[in-house]
């Protein structure tokens, strides 16, 4: 063989050797994208399986939290049991109460967690007058004038009329923005429109969102009396919280509470509910409480937010549902459903928050 021939053959076969090497390295490439694609698809089918599993035993959870509301409120000491095995039954009894987180529940090839609020512990925006508002700012850094400001345009902002108070706000403030809207002069339809309000900032109303709320609205009452419903009980004042159900925020904000009787209520709060006002005024001192007393109130509201979160053993995906509950007792299906929130899935977190 001619020198030439070789140098072609050996030539040849080193061409033939780089186009193998290419062919494996693209098939390499193919199946990795190919497993890739499918651990993709197998990832996204078993979360979404998670997240639906997760859903509905959240809304279990919700209408367990209803049935036990209910009972709440007919007979305050109700203790149930779920019922999954005798073995068991120790370990799954639960002391439902009013705004606290419960322990979880088993249910199905999950668990859920619940928690009965009561709005009757947060400040209404719709009812409140001038002096609990400004007690509301009480634990914010703002002087004298910043919290006329705010009291008085929530005060215009709710108010039928056009006309401002001396610090509050209507149609010519708002129209001066460089993003212009008009005074809504009507109730609150949710506590995020506080942003719209005069004086309130972003970090302001994040200080406030959990110790305020827009319900009962008039309408709501007046739509039930239009579909022949009963109407609710008045005599609830809404210038009261009820000691059971205040956010331990706004019992910072109160006058003369300090963090460590803050603390106390709240380590009082985790073994068990108030009973009478007298047991506040054994934790606070009656010199404190005297500052308080036109504040607080035994007495519950008919609304309360159920909050329902769902999990899967070794999961971390989770679903919750929350749902604003009218109750009337009186009524032939006990209660009234005025708003229904599907939250976002979500992944737990190496230290999760419990529902609140």
């Amino acid at each position: 063989m001619h020198e030439t021939e070789i140098k072609r053959f050996f030539s040849n076969k080193g061409i033939a050797l780089l186009m193998v090497l290419w062919v494996l390295m693209l098939l390499t490439v193919i199946v990795g994208e190919f497993c890739f694609a499918m651990r993709t698809r197998m990832n996204i089918t078993r979360n979404f399986k998670e997240s639906t599993q997760a859903y509905y035993i959240a809304v279990a959870g919700l209408n367990k939290a209803i049935e036990q509301t209910i009972l709440l409120q007919t007979a305050p000491k109700i203790v149930s049991v779920e019922e999954n095995d005798e073995a068991d039954m120790e370990e799954d009894m639960v002391e439902y109460r009013m705004n606290i987180t419960m322990p979880p529940v088993p249910f199905g090839s999950g668990a859920y967690e619940i928690r009965i609020e009561n709005e009757s512990g947060k400040i209404n925006l719709n009812l409140a007058d001038r002096d609990l508002l400004r007690v509301m700012l009480g634990r914010l850094d703002l002087d004298d004038e910043e919290k006329d400001v705010i009291v008085d345009s929530i005060m215009d902002w709710r108010d039928p009329d056009r006309n401002h108070r001396l610090n509050g706000a209507e149609d010519d403030y708002y129209l001066s923005l460089p993003e212009p809207y008009e005074s809504k002069d009507a109730e609150f339809d949710a506590r995020e429109e506080l942003l719209r309000v005069r004086g309130v900032t972003p970090d302001i109303y994040q200080a406030l969102a959990s110790s305020v709320t827009v319900f009962p609205k008039t309408d709501v009452q007046k739509k039930a009396q239009r579909t022949g419903k009963r109407k609710q009980k008045t005599e609830f004042d809404y210038n009261r919280l009820d000691i059971n159900a205040i956010p331990l925020e706004l019992w910072a904000a109160f006058p003369g509470m300090t963090e460590t009787l803050v603390a106390d209520i709240g380590t009082f709060r985790a073994e068990k509910d108030f009973v009478s006002l007298r047991e506040v005024v054994e934790i606070v001192g009656p010199d404190v409480y005297r500052g308080l007393a036109k504040y607080l109130t035994t007495q519950t509201s008919p609304y309360f937010i159920l909050r329902s979160k769902g999990k899967i053993p070794g999961s971390r995906i989770s679903e919750g549902v929350s749902a604003v509950i009218l109750f009337d007792l009186r009524a032939e299906k006990k209660y009234q459903m005025i708003q229904w929130t599907d939250d976002m899935a979500r992944k737990e977190t190496e230290n999760p928050q419990p529902v609140s």
